[in-house]
């Protein structure tokens, strides 16, 4: 499982290739578009950055996977959300928006998830590894 030194690294990687390119490159991997999710930190209050992969977008909706590489631990940004579901993110490079998170109902998830794992094995992969169920997020717009 990745640590969490790990995904920090690749977090600053990723925030790297970004810069460097001037958001040329770094708003699509693994043929999904990616973002920026900022969360207030549970215990801290601080802000929290984290770069997430969306397998999914309805209706101005973004749907992010908190599967942390099949971790059987709910990755930091999911649990700050869960805490604080207001949330700011920056969606393929474009200007960040206030949008409020909701984990997918039971019922939404049993819909989504062969959705998202059709069209990205990698999550199917995680769920495999891991005892607990993993999480769809919905980002919605706020009205």
């Amino acid at each position: 499982m990745p640590t969490d030194r790990s995904l920090h690294l690749m977090n600053r990687m990723h925030r790297l290739l970004l810069a460097v390119t001037g958001g040329r490159l770094g708003w699509r991997a693994s043929g999904m578009p990616m973002l920026e999710l900022t969360t207030i930190g549970r215990s801290s209050g601080q802000r929290r950055s984290t770069m997430l992969s969306s397998p999914l977008q309805r209706d101005g909706a973004i749907l992010v996977v908190a599967s942390r590489g099949g971790d059987d631990r709910h990755p930091a940004w999911y649990l700050n959300l869960v805490a604080n579901p207001e949330v700011e993110v920056v969606f393929r490079g474009g200007e960040p928006q206030t949008m409020h998170a909701r984990v997918a109902t039971p019922a939404e998830r049993a819909e989504l998830w062969p959705i998202v794992t059709r069209d990205h094995r990698n999550y199917a992969d995680y769920q495999s590894r891991t005892r607990r169920e993993i999480p769809l997020v919905w980002l919605e717009p706020r009205p």
